[in-house]
């Protein structure tokens, strides 16, 4: 199930999103330039390794903070950087648009620094490079449900060969989500050593997402109000199904 579109209007283009789609693009472009013995050192220094910081390495290897910053730019494949800047893509605009160009590059890296912190401290020992933009988009997912927990987004099912499209509203699918995060997370709890999805980091990235957006959003009066024909296919301009009058977002 991937999210195709959303049915919020903004008003403004979405630079920052632009932006950051970008450097992930490059910095991929650059790691796969790498060979194999620099690659895995490169990974080392700037990806998330957290035993280097609460771990054993950090006795032997430890790092400065730098790799909370930078692990969130790196990927460790097409399919990973493509599905996170997709899911960048459909989110990330709406939230731009509310918070500002400013506000939302901070509020980006900051949900990222708190999900390589929330990773790091539930896999204090592990060795695994942790890596991906996913945290940060994961608190960008959690500032959308808040803003339009009501809005639709629509979704695609590959069902064979056969797209099956259907509408789900914006707190659903976060609620969804994040309880598929948080199930396995919990489970993961003491596996220091296995690879695969950062589930933490997710979690991490989402609630930081949540609890600060109302510190962030642009205030109401530095952005003007939608009138109400300038929703998008039928819909309000937070998104909802139009039939009632909509408080301005």
């Amino acid at each position: 199930m991937f999210p195709y579109l959303d049915t919020v209007a903004r008003r403004y283009p979405p630079v920052i999103v632009w932006a950051l789609v970008g450097v992930n693009v490059l910095a991929f472009l650059y790691q796969i330039s790498l060979p194999q013995r620099l690659l895995d050192r490169f990974l080392f220094e700037f990806a998330l390794v957290p035993s280097r910081f609460f771990g054993q390495l950090s006795l032997v290897a430890p790092s400065d903070w730098t790799p909370f910053l930078t692990n969130m730019f790196l990927h460790g494949g097409w399919l990973h950087l493509i599905l996170n800047m997709w899911t960048l893509w459909i989110f990330g605009p709406a939230v731009e648009d509310r918070l500002g160009a400013g506000r939302f590059i901070l509020f980006y890296l900051f949900c990222g620094v708190a999900a390589g912190v929330a990773h790091a401290l539930a896999n204090p020992d592990s060795v695994v490079p942790a890596l991906g933009a996913s945290g940060a988009i994961a608190g960008v997912i959690g500032c959308y449900a808040r803003m339009f927990p009501a809005a639709r987004l629509v979704m695609i099912v590959p069902i064979l060969f056969i797209p099956l499209f259907f509408e789900v509203r914006a707190f659903v699918f976060a609620l969804i989500w994040f309880l598929m995060q948080l199930i396995p997370g919990f489970m993961s709890l003491g596996d220091q050593a296995s690879g695969g999805i950062a589930w933490w980091a997710h979690i991490g990235g989402f609630v930081a997402g949540w609890l600060i957006t109302p510190l962030l959003r642009r205030p109401s009066a530095t952005y003007r109000h939608y009138y109400r024909d300038e929703g998008i296919y039928g819909f309000l301009p937070d998104g909802r199904r139009r039939g009632g009058q909509s408080p301005w977002t």
